[in-house]
């Protein structure tokens, strides 16, 4: 069994940071702190509607009112199926979404309800000030520019070969 000790001494390649520095330079690292310091500002609205923010993401994203089925959903919310499977099972339960017809059978297509609509709107309307705060905090300009480059980001790294 290694120790801590046999561990420290295998050196880095060259070029990376070690300790301290490496972890507070981390992209990983920074992208976690960053959400939880912001999502944050922004569960304390979920909370007082009794949803989960995966449950928000997912009312959110049927916002717009086109009916979406799961694989979009999935893919727009960052939820793994098993999990929308609960969480649409969740909304449906409390009235805030219900299902739509679909010529493919092999879909399950769903839409917000009038009260889903209704609780999506309280909502958005509670937390905007907490939005324009930390856009006004930040800057509007530095916000857009950190949207698009952390958009590009995924698509880049989505785009990369798979490492083994």
């Amino acid at each position: 069994m290694k120790t801590d000790s046999a561990r420290a001494q295998i050196p880095l390649p060259e070029g990376i940071p070690s300790g301290k520095e490496y972890y507070e330079r981390s992209l990983t690292v920074a992208l976690l702190r960053a959400r939880e310091s912001t999502m944050r500002r922004f569960k304390k609205y979920a909370d007082q509607a009794d949803l989960s923010l995966p449950q928000w993401r997912v009312l959110r994203a049927l916002a717009d009112g086109d009916a979406l089925d799961a694989g979009t959903l999935c893919q727009r919310c960052v939820i793994l199926p098993p999990s929308l499977t609960r969480i649409l099972r969740a909304l449906s339960e409390r009235g805030l979404i219900r299902p739509v017809e679909c010529d493919d059978a092999r879909r399950h297509m769903v839409t917000l309800t009038p009260e889903g609509q209704a609780l999506f709107d309280r909502l958005v309307g509670a937390s905007e000030s907490s939005r324009r705060e930390i856009d006004e905090a930040f800057g509007e300009e530095k916000m857009m520019l950190l949207l698009d480059m952390l958009n590009e980001l995924r698509i880049v790294t989505e785009a990369l070969p798979d490492s083994e």
